[in-house]
């Protein structure tokens, strides 16, 4: 990092280099993501270059992982700087966005697939009670009550019984795979009415698109997290041979 140096620095000179507030470097050194810094004789707070480091580290790997792993990725490292525990951890975010990704591709797959099933005629026969699309889907009955009281997937009513119409089975199907996805209940509620629509595949694709290129940001921001956490463990190594 160009100008970064290894002297003492203030409480205010690592936020701003940080990109934080003096407030929320207090609160990274009080939670262990930055070591204990040393104190003037008037109780001021003196922090070197790993601190910094530490701070840079913690804001990459929270963008890509959140900020509770990567507090506890960056406790380790302080804690275990020459042993496997921090590259454990970090193993185990990656492994994480790469089971996203899977499960990101099975749900563009299985929407594809159900967004292009025909309808046809719907007769009352066709129609499914919330037991049966619950065990079609493995899901349990409560999930598509709790869809129905979201206005995600409603059904007909039939003397006050919940029936799933051909077509409100494929929302069911729909909903079912972009929660998979990672998709929360909010962002569906925006959603699910265009996806009623005639623009259907297109707007499940653009949703799918938009889940995507958030996991390739968090991807990225935990490539550079890595690259930030490597400086930090090669100071810590440094520091306890001294």
């Amino acid at each position: 990092m160009p100008g970064l140096k290894s002297g003492h620095l203030r409480t205010v000179d690592v936020a701003r280099r940080a990109g934080c507030s003096v407030q929320q470097v207090r609160n990274l050194e009080r939670d262990g993501v930055l070591p204990p810094a040393a104190r003037t004789a008037r109780g001021y707070r003196v922090y070197e270059e790993i601190h910094l480091r530490s701070a840079l580290a913690y804001r990459a790997l929270a963008a890509g992982s959140g900020p509770a792993e990567a507090k506890k990725i960056m406790r380790a490292a302080h804690l275990f700087p020459a042993s496997q525990v921090v590259l454990a951890l970090l193993d185990a975010a990656h492994a994480r966005l790469d089971a996203e990704r899977a499960e990101l591709r099975q749900a563009r797959e299985a929407a594809a697939a159900i967004s292009g099933e025909p309808i046809g005629a719907v007769r009352a026969s066709d129609s499914m009670s919330v037991s049966e699309l619950a065990a079609a889907l493995g899901v349990r009955p409560s999930t598509l009550r709790h869809w129905d009281a979201e206005d995600l997937v409603v059904p007909d009513r039939d003397g006050g019984t919940r029936r799933y119409t051909p077509a409100q089975v494929r929302d069911a199907r729909i909903v079912h795979q972009l929660r998979r996805a990672g998709y929360g209940i909010a962002p569906l509620r925006s959603l699910v009415p265009e996806l009623r629509r005639a623009r259907r595949s297109e707007d499940v694709a653009a949703a799918l698109a938009a889940r995507d290129a958030d996991i390739t940001a968090r991807s990225r921001a935990l490539l550079d997290g890595a690259e930030a956490l490597n400086a930090v463990l090669s100071l810590r190594v440094t520091v306890s041979r001294i």
